[in-house]
């Protein structure tokens, strides 16, 4: 038996067995959350393929050359999530470095929606984004709707956003890295120990553009940025 996971099962995997093998395939910050010990040697029974912190300031500086006049950013994250308190800090180093102010905005439930909201609308961001997980995720169509309705640009870690009316995806390639942990459960099934295989990070990065919703906000992407997207929605 082994068991394929992203982030908040693989945790709960981890803490309930420590001989079952676990694969992730989607799971950021590993080391940092104690997933595993190293990417070189995760050291236990869980290993597989994780998003690279740099993703997240990737993303922003992407962001920052849709919009050069970028020059602040709401940033959605679950605190009760420690690989999205860890995409915080990543994303505020970036931040810094680019020069774009970064407000940080709860969300752990559906009581902070409104809250959350109020509070994004109070700070007066040019842009929003959120971290990447399920728990935010479920929220993604409440999360767009208010984008496009105070006309605020928006990056996500998740294609769906943008196929749901946000303006921008960029990220690790989820497909990809699913079919690459299906490679670690086959040498796994073959005999290979969990705890030797180092953990992989993607080398596929998609990116989505929405030109549909940059109209409706009075963006003009700049060619760069749609040259190098994988699809343009229009």
């Amino acid at each position: 038996m082994i068991c394929v996971a992203g982030t908040p099962a693989a945790m709960a995997a981890k803490g309930a067995t420590a001989t079952i093998p676990i694969v992730f395939a989607n799971v950021a910050f590993p080391d940092q959350s104690h997933l595993v010990d190293s990417y070189a040697r995760p050291g236990s029974n869980v290993t597989g393929v994780a998003f690279i912190g740099p993703e997240y300031g990737k993303r922003l500086e992407l962001l920052k050359e849709a919009l050069p006049k970028l020059r602040r950013v709401g940033l959605i994250y679950n605190p009760e999530n420690r690989a999205s308190v860890l995409a915080v800090e990543e994303t505020r180093r970036w931040a810094t470095t680019l020069e774009v102010a970064l407000d940080a905005h709860i969300l752990r439930g559906p009581e902070d929606l409104d809250p959350m909201f109020d509070a994004i609308g109070r700070s007066h961001p040019d842009a929003i984004m959120t971290t990447a997980g399920v728990f935010i995720h479920s929220y993604r169509a409440r999360i767009v709707q208010y984008a496009t309705k105070n006309r605020l640009a928006s990056m996500f870690p998740d294609k769906e956003y943008v196929v749901a009316g946000g303006l921008m995806f960029y990220g690790g390639s989820i497909p990809h890295m699913y079919r690459r942990a299906a490679i670690y459960v086959d040498r796994i099934l073959k005999g290979a120990k969990t705890a030797e295989l180092p953990v992989e990070q993607p080398t596929k990065f998609d990116m989505i553009v929405n030109l549909k919703t940059a109209r409706a906000l009075g963006v003009t992407i700049p060619p760069s940025i749609l040259l190098r997207a994988d699809q343009v929605i229009d």
